[in-house]
């Protein structure tokens, strides 16, 4: 699984202008799901970004965790994180799981979490979706197992 995790002071989801996720300070996990790719590898990836020390301690450096935080995390499908732009100008997306596995493993990945103790929201999988945030940082970290 990808996943592309941005530290937020706010973030939020709309489909259609209708509000449906949002976070205060925390995280926005952009997540993706790859062919091949395992409940356990969800799960795994969400245990990470949990205890990935990327917000300020009293001394101003990154030692703490969203589980030290006390924050939220949105989590949003973006099967985009798939993109191979090896050959020519148009990304191939070839290597996302296929829309039921990757919806299932999405859903699996924002429920281990939230299983972890932060308040997990999310956005609808497969829409058309606007996303907001304000980046605290910024800090954006790229993951992958």
């Amino acid at each position: 699984m990808r996943a592309l995790v941005q530290r937020v002071t706010e973030a939020q989801v709309r489909v259609a202008g209708q509000l449906i996720g949002q976070t205060g300070p925390g995280l926005l996990i952009l997540v993706c799901a790859m062919q091949g790719d395992t409940q356990d590898q969800a799960d795994a990836l969400a245990a990470k970004i949990a205890k990935l020390r990327i917000f300020k301690d009293a001394a101003g450096k990154m030692n703490r965790a969203l589980l030290d935080t006390g924050g939220g995390a949105l989590v949003v499908s973006q099967f985009t994180l798939a993109a191979d732009t090896r050959s020519g100008n148009r990304p191939g997306f070839s290597t996302a799981a296929p829309p039921d596995q990757g919806e299932a493993l999405y859903l699996r990945f924002a429920t281990a979490l939230a299983a972890l103790g932060p308040k997990v929201e999310t956005g609808q999988f497969g829409a058309d979706m606007a996303v907001q945030l304000v980046n605290d940082g910024p800090v954006t970290i790229w993951l992958e197992n």
